[in-house]
């Protein structure tokens, strides 16, 4: 039986680098973002996550889908897949690590090996398409 992990994430690239989040005690960046609370919508889990980890408030009227991505969980047993619905948005503020994120980093392409097996996926799509470098 597989179990799958509901997750929406942020892809936020600037000049051909997205940003990557890295929460304390791990060695794996992710794509900002979380899972959905019962009853939120895509957007409404988006807004929420990314201000409880990057200290920014979405602009709700921006958000358009990138696309969904699937894999095996990262650091979870077998059977157990992610989910991943990629949302692009414009944002207002400043971003910052808060609640679990202990760092932030610029990623290119280059840094597929230091992201989870849904991000790799994210990673080769967005590489396609020469959004990122």
């Amino acid at each position: 039986m597989t179990t799958t992990i509901d997750k929406i994430a942020w892809l936020h690239l600037v000049d051909g680098q997205i940003l990557g989040a890295r929460s304390k005690g791990k060695d794996t960046y992710y794509i900002p973002g979380g899972k959905r609370d019962p009853g939120e919508s895509d957007a409404d889990t988006l807004i929420r996550e990314i201000r409880e980890e990057l200290s920014v408030r979405i602009k709700p009227d921006t958000i358009s889908h990138f696309g969904t991505f699937e894999a095996d969980a990262h650091g979870k047993s077998e059977g157990i897949r992610v989910k991943m619905a990629c949302y692009q948005a414009d944002f207002e503020g400043n971003v910052s690590a808060a609640s679990e994120i202990e760092e932030l980093n610029w990623l290119g392409y280059k840094d597929r090996d230091k992201v989870s097996p849904v991000s790799q996926i994210i990673f080769d799509r967005l590489h396609e398409l020469k959004l990122l470098k």
